[in-house]
Order: C-alpha cells, then structure tokens, then sequence
C-alpha cells in the first residue's frame, strides 16, 4: 500500500506564499503523475496542478499565475509553491499520485490551508 505523507498547510495571510510537499513512500518513475486537488467546503474536490506523466504541467485557470507544481523523481515527491494567495484558496489540498501505467489513483489525507483577510 502505498502512502503520501503531506506537509507544508497552514495559515497565510492575503498576498502570502505558502509551500506544500508529499512524498510517495513507492519507487519512483518518470512517467508517474503527482500533483494536487483541493476541496474546499461545500464544493467539490478540484484539480489545482499536476505533473502529468511524461512531465507535462497541467494547472487551474484559477491559479495558473500563482502557483508552481514541481516533482522530484529522486525523491518521489511533489511540491506546490502557492504565491499571492487568495481568500477563494482556503481548502483542504490532497495530494494526488497515480503512478505508471497510470491504473490507480493514491490520496494523501489532505493539509488545511487557510488564507485569511
């Protein structure tokens, strides 16, 4: 079974930067697909950005400007570097790992990031 360990939420300010890691406890390869979703309340759960296999980036119009999703193959990890944080970004982010050949999702537990006014 594999397992995301996620770190990095918090509480941010409006115009703040906060960054968000997960490590896949699986061996990594290129050609794994990581990345984010986030859910906040009474929504449903979004994608935010992931590094599709094969390395394409796909993001959400909402924070393509403002976010950064990268992945470490060394280390089996992706990151998401979030700038200019919004208050619309307050959500549950859950990490997202579906590795080669891409027939199974893996969810993190999800990390709360808050931005307040």
């Amino acid at each position: 079974q594999v397992q995301l360990v996620e770190s990095g939420g918090g509480l941010v300010q409006v115009g703040g930067s906060l960054r968000l890691s997960c490590a896949a406890s699986a061996n990594a390869y290129r050609l794994d697909s990581m990345g984010w979703y986030r859910q906040a309340p009474g929504k449903q759960r979004e994608l935010v950005a992931v590094v599709e296999g094969g390395g394409a980036l796909n993001y959400a119009d909402s924070v393509a400007d403002r976010f950064t999703v990268s992945k470490d193959n060394d280390k089996n990890t992706v990151y998401l570097e979030m700038s200019n944080l919004k208050t619309e970004d307050t959500a549950v982010y859950y990490c997202y790992y579906n590795p080669y050949p891409w027939t199974r999702d893996y969810w993190g537990q999800g990390t709360q990031v808050t931005v307040s006014s």
